[in-house]
């Protein structure tokens, strides 16, 4: 019996299934609606079809399944939405305020109206307790149990299902936050609860508190989603051991994903990200931008010689969260993109989607607000009869009047309100790669776009030549690429101790000291998650800074012993790193080492991506059909050759107009640009010489 892993990427709008076959290497993958109200339907939907297509004599869907992985946006849609549950703090006397006081910064410096996100934890439900921890370590005020036990249960009346924990310098000495922790567990022996020198054991305290708060908001969510889950995928026969993908790019157990959401924020994302760095590696194009557009959302990220750096800190939908992820930058442009006029009289698309359902106009479900898929539609840009390879109808008529009403309102015709539509989506998805490319120094134009997500080779031509970009890489299966990542990764914990030391000799001891702690912690996790010897690795980072600096610096250690040369090294990877994020280097000034990070890797078997011969340059094969499709370029419709992706031989070359249908999702080839296929069936786009 063939043996599987499943990937499965759970999204606003679809729920993509990649399945890999461990002894023929093959790929199939299949696509199904989301189910917002419950994902986890969804999300057993979408495996046990995928299964019965590929198997279809198996008497359990599931039971071939030998591995498991899963990306999820639960944690981030409820962060968003707001719908975490009631939730307490408790925090060192004094310090009640600071989860809403915050950083004394602005995002939106003339904005003088601009909204703060809620406070996840009301006031009366912030808790004070004398105690306090020096920043030495010294311990300045014992902590109160008494006080201690009254919070607990005043919390316990006010009806809380989680509690965060979180005192000052608590990430140093963490005895008072342990002890508080199981005077809590004795008072609500059924309430999550979060601490942060579990959670974020790092300095930075509003930081630290917003990210264990906000892990003790989505916890009851995560867990109570894994709980439905795990049963509906036992259901359809599977026995593999269920992961989840983290922020950074790694899996973890079902348990532990459990115990910590705030690390799974970035879950569906990220895994888009460790599938483009497979892709591209292999296609010969390690410098990547990548473009994933979905149906609510559009993420972006640089890979630079094939890696996507980490960040330690970033803000998610206003909240700083404290937690390893890639640097993966989101903007509110998908395919659900909602098209409406602002007060000014302009047209503007998102960031409001309409999601799954009721979905675009032309899924004719109820929707009258016109959205980028309509509008693609209406262009003929998508198949304006059917979706998924002709499992979806789509209503044209529908969308052509609802952005008819929209166009009356702007005194324009309907094509050009069409096309208005996407230009606008472009300008948006432009704007958020500059962010991640020109604003920390590199020029976009050296890279490879890489397109993906449902929607992404739709829109990846425009956005290319927005950006003066001359190639585009779309993968053989873009619409699961992020399902696909999760048959690339591996299992991955990241462990961090922060010291402030000096970037001196005279440190050498304790960096030693530290990394060998967190080597014991790693050495923990391993063992818990049945890791052999052979398939272990270790990765060493410190955050750097100048002297006086707000913000640091990721740079790698030379594997071996930490000493003085070990140092050396750190400091001149430092002032190379901030040379190319800020373009200049303070000699003068002194460097501290402010925060030491163990990366700790679990191998395990991954899918293969397999290359075929060369066909030949003859595309005609794959053509099947025409339709008139509208380009800006030529200012009308143009008769267009239809494609089949699925028809595309390695080697084949076409040049546009032209457009590509697969079952998940459709490339638009634009006049002035060629396509080629290659080995691996990746698609190539390229501006004509």
């Amino acid at each position: 019996m063939a043996r599987w892993r499943v990937g499965v990427d759970s999204g606003g709008t679809f729920t993509d299934v990649c399945l890999f076959d461990e002894e023929a290497g093959r790929v199939d993958v299949w696509k199904v609606p989301s189910t917002p109200d419950d994902p986890s339907r969804g999300i057993a939907q979408g495996v046990e079809e995928g299964m019965r297509r590929v198997a279809p004599d198996a008497a359990e869907p599931g039971a071939s399944v030998a591995y498991f992985g899963h990306g999820t946006t639960v944690a981030t849609n409820a962060l968003i939405q707001h719908r975490g549950v009631r939730t307490g703090l408790v925090t060192t006397d004094g310090f009640r305020d600071l989860l809403e006081i915050g950083r004394q910064k602005r995002p939106d410096l003339y904005d003088m109206q601009a909204d703060k996100p809620p406070t996840l934890v009301p006031r009366d439900l912030r808790m004070e307790v004398p105690e306090r921890v020096r920043h030495t370590g010294e311990i300045d005020t014992p902590l109160d149990e008494a006080r201690m036990r009254a919070a607990a249960e005043a919390l316990k009346a006010a009806g809380v299902k989680a509690i965060a924990v979180s005192f000052l310098y608590g990430f140093i000495r963490p005895e008072h936050e342990q002890r508080a922790v199981a005077i809590l567990r004795e008072a609500m022996p059924d309430a999550f609860i979060s601490a942060g020198h579990e959670i974020a054991p790092e300095f930075r305290e509003f930081e630290r508190l917003s990210t264990v708060v906000l892990n003790a908001y989505l916890g009851p969510i995560m867990r109570n989603y894994i709980e439905r889950l795990t049963p509906r995928l036992q259901a359809i026969g599977m026995r593999a051991t269920p992961h989840l993908t983290q922020s950074n790019g790694g899996v973890i157990g079902f348990g532990t994903a459990a115990e910590m959401p705030v690390r799974a924020v970035l879950s569906g994302p990220s895994t888009g990200v460790v599938g483009a760095q497979a892709v591209g590696n292999l296609a010969g194009f390690p410098d990547l931008i990548t473009f994933d557009m979905g149906g609510t959302s559009t993420d972006v990220a640089l890979l630079n010689g094939g890696v996507c750096k980490l960040t330690s800190e970033a803000i998610v939908h206003g909240y700083p969260i404290k937690a390893p992820m890639l640097d993966i930058h989101t903007v509110g442009a998908g395919g659900g993109s909602i098209a409406h006029i602002d007060s000014g009289g302009l047209l503007k698309v998102g960031p409001r989607s309409c999601g799954a359902d009721p979905g675009p106009v032309c899924y004719d479900r109820g929707n009258t607000e016109p959205a980028t898929t309509d509008a693609n539609v209406v262009l003929q840009t998508l198949n304006p009869e059917y979706l998924l390879g002709g499992r979806m109808r789509v209503r044209q008529d529908l969308a052509k009047q609802a952005i008819g009403r929209l166009a009356d309102q702007l005194g324009l015709g309907l094509m050009e309100t069409a096309q208005g539509i996407l230009s606008v989506v472009t300008a948006n998805m432009a704007r958020a790669i500059r962010v991640i490319s020109v604003q920390r120094g590199y020029d976009p134009r050296d890279y490879t776009l890489m397109a993906f997500g449902g929607a992404g080779p739709l829109h990846a031509a425009r956005l290319a030549k927005e950006l003066d970009m001359t190639r585009v890489l779309v993968p053989r299966n873009p619409g699961i690429l992020c399902a696909m990542g999760l048959l690339l990764t591996d299992l991955r914990a990241d462990f961090a101790a922060t010291r402030l030391l000096p970037a001196t000799v005279a440190s050498v001891d304790e960096v030693a000291a530290s990394f060998d702690g967190l080597a014991l912690r790693a050495e923990e996790w391993f063992v818990h998650e049945g890791i052999s010897d052979a398939d272990r690795r270790l990765t060493r980072t410190a955050d750097m800074r100048y002297a006086g600096q707000n913000y640091e610096l990721p740079v790698p250690l030379p594997e071996g012993p930490v000493t003085e040369a070990t140092i050396a090294t750190l400091a001149e990877g430092f002032a190379e790193a901030h040379r190319q994020r800020y373009g200049f280097i303070a000699e003068e000034e002194p460097v501290q080492i402010v925060t030491l990070r163990l990366e700790a890797t679990g191998l395990v078997r991954k899918a293969e991506l397999r290359s075929y011969p060369d066909a030949g340059p003859d595309a005609s094969a794959a053509i099947m059909g025409e339709r008139d499709v509208w380009f800006p370029e030529a200012g009308a419709f143009v008769q267009t050759p239809i494609y089949s992706r699925d028809g595309l031989q390695p080697g084949n070359r076409f040049a546009g107009p032209a457009i590509v249908e697969q079952m998940d999702t459709t490339t638009v080839v634009p006049p002035g640009m060629t396509a080629r296929v290659d080995p691996w069936l990746n698609l190539i786009l390229e501006v004509s010489a």
